[in-house]
């Protein structure tokens, strides 16, 4: 089983890098770290997980629509004592119906939905790191380059949302020192 996920990972990495057409996308998932974060996916034996229960109209829009295989997510822990971008994530799997929708034991059940016509979509991301030290909130706040990313943005409370490739590097050189 852990040979054949080993070979599947290998060939969706070989073939979101060999597509030259296609752009990156950057993303930044919100997640509580006592329900799942950057440490249950870097002790998780394949590293790898479906990031399901998302229910909001327009977090589900871009799992289904645009968040694709290569795509890059940091992981954004909220609801906690360190409040802040705590790792990155690869996606492996691009959005496909979630299946806690259409199961009644889940707390992520939806009655109203079939399996026709899905409501909710998740995706498979793959650990890739988990920074030394969280990347709080009031900092990311404080950096003038950060000017498109609903997290900075008042009202804006998506656990699913874009950010821009000026944007993810900045972050990214700032979660590196």
């Amino acid at each position: 089983m852990l040979a054949q996920l080993m070979i599947e990972w290998q060939f969706l990495l070989s073939y979101a890098k060999n597509q030259p057409d296609k752009q990156m996308n950057y993303w930044l998932f919100k997640t509580e770290p006592d329900v799942f974060g950057i440490d249950h996916l870097a002790t998780n034996p394949n590293q790898s997980e479906m990031w399901d229960g998302v229910r909001n109209y327009q977090a589900r829009n871009f799992l289904r629509d645009q968040v694709k295989v290569g795509d890059l997510v940091f992981i954004y822990h909220s609801s906690c004592k360190n409040i802040g971008i705590a790792g990155i994530t690869e996606v492996v799997k691009a959005g496909y119906p979630d299946p806690t929708q259409f199961n009644p034991e889940s707390k992520y059940f939806d009655p109203k939905s079939n399996i026709d016509t899905p409501r909710w979509y998740c995706v498979d991301i793959k650990f890739s790191q988990k920074f030394d030290q969280v990347l709080p909130l009031k900092q990311i706040k404080l950096m003038p380059e950060i000017t498109e990313l609903g997290l900075v943005k008042k009202g804006h409370r998506l656990s699913i949302m874009p950010v821009v490739p000026t944007e993810w590097h900045s972050l990214l050189q700032q979660c590196s020192q």
